[in-house]
């Protein structure tokens, strides 16, 4: 799986070249592998980008500005909810990447799996303890209709 980033080589904005150089500069530091997608010198990038940046996701010019994120085919997103995976600690996720081992992604994943589990078992037990209980009620009232019936019959 190879990580695209979508982006302009001679952008005249400089947020765009901040935002650029800010995605650019995460995914080295995590040594994720991926691939600039130049949209200012290749036609066919851009309208492999535009194409396919999901409609909802679009400005409403219509026009996505770079950089833009997909993991190979898949949509991943732009620079504002790559910054928000980023505060999360989901980049991970965002890329749709497993987490390295040892990462705060990977810790948290291990947490919740271990809760589910927790939870699981605990409902289990519940579940058991009322099957348990539903019996114990009808050996009582099965007790009880004997009784009743040894009284009648004396």
């Amino acid at each position: 799986m190879v990580i695209k980033v979508f982006l302009a080589t001679s952008s005249g904005s400089t947020a765009i070249k901040k935002k650029q150089q800010d995605v650019v500069g995460f995914l080295e530091a995590l040594k994720v592998e991926y691939a600039e997608l130049d949209i200012a010198c290749n036609e066919q990038n851009r309208m492999w980008m535009r194409q396919n940046v999901p409609e909802e996701k679009k400005p409403s010019n219509g026009i996505p500005l770079p950089p833009q994120i997909f993991n190979e085919e898949s949509y991943c997103g732009d620079y504002d909810t790559f910054f928000d995976a980023k505060e999360d600690n989901a980049v991970y996720a965002f890329l749709g990447l497993p987490p390295p081992p040892g990462s705060k992604e990977a810790q948290e994943e291990e947490d919740e799996e271990q809760e589910e589990e927790e939870l699981h078992s605990q409902e289990e037990e519940e579940l058991q303890q009322l099957e348990q209980d539903e019996q114990g009620s009808e050996e009582e009232e099965e007790g009880t209709e004997l009784q009743e019936g040894e009284e009648e019959a004396e």
